[in-house]
C-alpha cells in the first residue's frame, strides 16, 4: 500500500508489512480504502474520519487478520523461490533413441527430485539424416512415389513402434507424420529442397520426440509440458540451416517459461536445434549438433545454476575413442578451450554452444546419460593452467588446403582482403590460416552446408576466383590435428608432438597457433592422420617414459602434464 494520508498538516504513512496483497484474496473482498491501524481490526464496520479541511469515509469489509496476511505473504514468497528452476538438461538422440532409452532418460531426470529441471531434446536417433535424405530423394523420385520413400517408412515405424512401446496414444505425433508426408509430396511436386524447406522438414524430429516424452512422462505421473522452441521465444536470423540466436530471445524466453510456471508448474520439455527467422517468421535451424545452443541459450536465459549436455559418452575425452580406444575423460576445460574443441571437431558440444554459457557464466557439465555415475566434463570461465600442458587432440579430416601465392603481395594492401571477400562470395569457412609477406596457406571447412562436403564444382570456382589475383595449388585430402591445451608451453608442446611425427616419418605442411591461446593447428595427410593422433595420444597422455623435459602426468585422466622442479 503505497500511499498515505495528511489530517491538519501531519503526514502518516502506511506500513507496507500490513498492505494486503490483492491475490490473497477472493473476489468477493472490496477495500473502499486502507489504512494502517496499527494492531486494530475491522470486520464489517465503517467509521468515519473528519477534520475541518475534509473528511474520509473508510469501508472495510472482512479484512484478514493482520498476523495470517504475514503467514500467507511468507508462504507465497516460500513458493516462489522453491519454483525457480534449477538446471537444463540436454538429451541428444541417441539417448532418446528408443522407448527403452526414453524410459532410461525419465527416470535419471526423476531421480534429481532436489532439481526443477528444464529438458531439452534432440529428434530420435538418426532421424535427422533420414529426414535429409528423404527430402533429397524426394526431389526426384516423384508426387506419386514419395509415400514410398524408404527414410520415410523408417520414420514412421520408429515413432509409431515407440509410442506403442511406451504405451502412450498415437494421436500426439499422428499429425505430424501425417504433415511430413504431404510435405515430401510437395517436395516431389516442385521438384526442389531449398534451405528454407529444408529446415522445416528437419523440425519433425524434435517436434515428435519431444511430444513422445512429454506425453509419456505424464503417463507416469511426472507432470511436464511439450514446447517448441520456435513458439516461446528462439528469434533467430533468417539465415536458414545455420541461423544465429538473436538478443530478443532471452527475454521472450525468461517471460514464457516462467509465467508458465507461475500458472500451472510442469517440466518443460523443448525442441532442441529450432527457432524462428525474425523477418519471414518460418522455422530455422541452428546447424548440426544446434541443440546444445538451445540448451545453453535456455541457461543464460533463466540464470540457472548449470547446464547439463548428457551425451553417449563420459563427457568430453583426450581424443576421439573411435580413433583410439585408450581415450581418457578430461575433469575440467575452460570456455575458450571448449569452443576450440568444438568447432575443431569434437563431436561433444555445438561450436557456437559455450557463447551463452560464457555470456552468462553458467557452468556447464557434460555427463553420460548411458553412465550418469560417472563425473563427467565441468566447463566454466577459468580453471588453474598453471600445470595443464594439453587437454586433449582433436582430428578434423576431409580437410581442402589451399596455398596461394601473389608476387605482387609484397609491400602492397589489400590483397588479404581480396581473397577473403572471394570465400565470403562464395559462402564458404576457412579454417586455418598461415600467411606470410607473400603467400598465404588456407584450409576449408569440409562442411559448408550441413554434414554436405565440400564438392568438385565449388572448389573449381574458388580456385577459378582467385587465379585472377594469385598463383594458386590446391591440396585435397588433409587433415587437421589440433592440440588443445596450454601454448604458454607451446614450445614444450612442439617439441615432443615434432618428435612423434619425425619418429613416424610424417611431414606437417601447415601449422597454425589460434589467437585464443588454447590451440596449435597442424595440417598432415589423411592417410597419416589417425596414426598420428594414436601417436601424439600415447607421447601426452600415455607414456611412463619421464622425458628430458621432466614432464608427467598430472593425475590419472585429466589430461594434463605439469613440469617438475629437478
Amino acid at each position: 500500500m503505497a500511499a498515505s494520508m495528511h489530517f491538519n498538516g501531519v503526514k502518516a504513512h502506511l506500513n507496507s508489512r500490513f498492505a494486503p496483497n490483492p491475490l490473497l484474496f477472493s473476489k468477493n473482498i472490496k477495500f473502499g480504502a486502507s489504512i494502517c491501524c496499527n494492531e486494530v481490526q475491522f470486520k464489517d464496520s465503517s467509521f468515519e474520519i473528519v477534520s475541518k479541511k475534509r473528511s474520509l469515509r473508510i469501508n472495510c469489509l472482512k479484512v484478514e487478520e493482520r498476523h495470517n496476511l504475514i503467514d500467507l505473504n511468507e508462504d507465497q514468497n516460500a513458493d516462489t523461490e522453491v519454483q525457480k528452476f534449477t538446471v537444463v538438461m540436454k538429451f541428444g538422440g541417441s539417448s532418446v533413441a528408443s522407448a527403452e532409452r526414453m524410459k532410461e532418460v525419465a527416470s535419471l531426470i526423476l531421480s534429481f527430485p532436489e532439481e526443477n529441471p528444464l529438458v531439452v531434446l534432440s529428434a530420435m536417433g538418426k532421424t535427422t539424416n533420414n529426414l535429409l535424405n528423404a527430402g533429397e530423394k524426394a526431389v526426384s523420385c516423384g508426387a506419386s512415389k514419395a509415400s514410398d520413400i524408404p527414410e520415410l517408412s523408417f520414420i514412421k515405424d520408429l515413432h509409431l513402434r515407440t509410442v506403442s512401446e511406451l504405451g502412450i496414444d498415437v494421436s500426439v505425433i499422428s499429425s505430424h507424420l501425417e504433415e511430413l508426408e504431404q510435405l515430401l509430396k510437395g517436395i516431389a511436386m516442385m521438384k526442389e529442397l531449398t534451405q528454407r524447406t529444408r529446415d522445416y522438414l528437419v523440425s519433425f524430429g524434435e517436434c515428435m520426440s519431444t511430444r513422445i516424452f512429454a506425453a509419456y512422462m505424464n503417463k507416469i505421473g511426472a507432470k511436464a509440458r511439450q514446447y517448441d522452441a520456435f513458439e516461446i521465444g528462439f528469434i533467430t536470423t533468417d539465415d536458414f540451416t545455420n541461423a544465429d540466436i538473436m538478443e530478443a530471445t532471452y527475454p521472450a524466453l525468461a517471460k514464457r517459461l516462467y509465467d508458465d510456471w507461475a500458472a500451472d508448474p510442469a517440466i518443460p520439455i523443448v525442441t532442441g536445434f529450432l527457432g524462428k527467422g525474425y523477418k519471414s517468421g518460418a522455422i530455422t535451424t541452428l546447424g548440426r549438433g544446434g541443440s546444445d545452443l538451445t540448451a545453453t541459450t535456455i541457461g543464460k536465459a533463466l540464470g540457472l545454476r548449470e547446464i547439463q549436455v548428457w551425451k553417449d559418452v563420459d563427457g568430453v575425452l583426450t581424443c576421439d575413442p573411435t580413433i583410439h580406444s585408450r581415450a581418457q575423460p578430461v575433469p575440467y576445460l575452460t570456455f575458450d578451450e571448449a569452443a576450440e574443441l568444438a568447432y575443431f571437431g569434437a563431436q561433444v558440444l555445438h561450436p557456437q554452444s559455450m557463447r551463452p554459457a560464457r555470456e552468462g557464466d553458467v557452468p556447464v557439465r557434460v555427463k553420460n546419460s548411458y553412465n550418469p555415475k560417472a563425473p563427467g566434463t565441468l566447463i566454466n570461465r577459468e580453471r588453474d593452467m598453471n600445470e595443464v600442458l594439453l587437454t586433449s587432440i582433436v582430428l578434423k579430416r576431409n580437410v581442402t588446403m589451399l596455398d596461394i601465392v601473389s608476387t605482387r603481395m609484397l609491400g602492397q594492401f589489400g590483397f588479404l582482403a581480396k581473397v577473403f571477400s572471394i570465400f565470403e562470395d562464395l559462402g564458404i569457412s576457412v579454417d586455418v590460416v598461415a600467411t606470410s609477406e607473400v603467400s598465404i596457406s588456407l584450409t576449408l571447412d569440409p562442411s559448408k552446408l550441413w554434414s554436405r562436403e565440400l564438392i568438385q564444382q565449388e572448389l573449381d570456382r574458388v580456385v577459378e576466383e582467385l587465379e585472377r589475383i594469385a598463383v594458386v595449388e590446391l591440396q585435397q585430402n588433409r587433415s587437421i590435428i589440433s592440440l588443445i591445451g596450454n601454448v604458454e608451453y607451446s614450445s614444450l608442446i612442439l617439441e615432443k608432438a615434432f618428435r612423434v611425427l619425425r619418429m613416424n616419418n610424417v611431414n606437417v605442411q601447415m601449422i597454425s597457433q589460434g589467437a585464443s591461446k588454447v590451440n596449435i593447428s597442424l595440417i598432415v595427410n589423411d592417410n597419416e592422420a589417425e596414426k598420428c593422433v594414436k601417436a601424439l595420444h600415447y607421447e601426452f597422455f600415455e607414456s611412463n617414459d619421464v622425458p628430458e623435459l621432466h614432464l608427467q602426468a598430472a593425475a590419472p585422466g585429466n589430461g594434463s602434464a605439469v613440469r617438475l622442479d629437478n
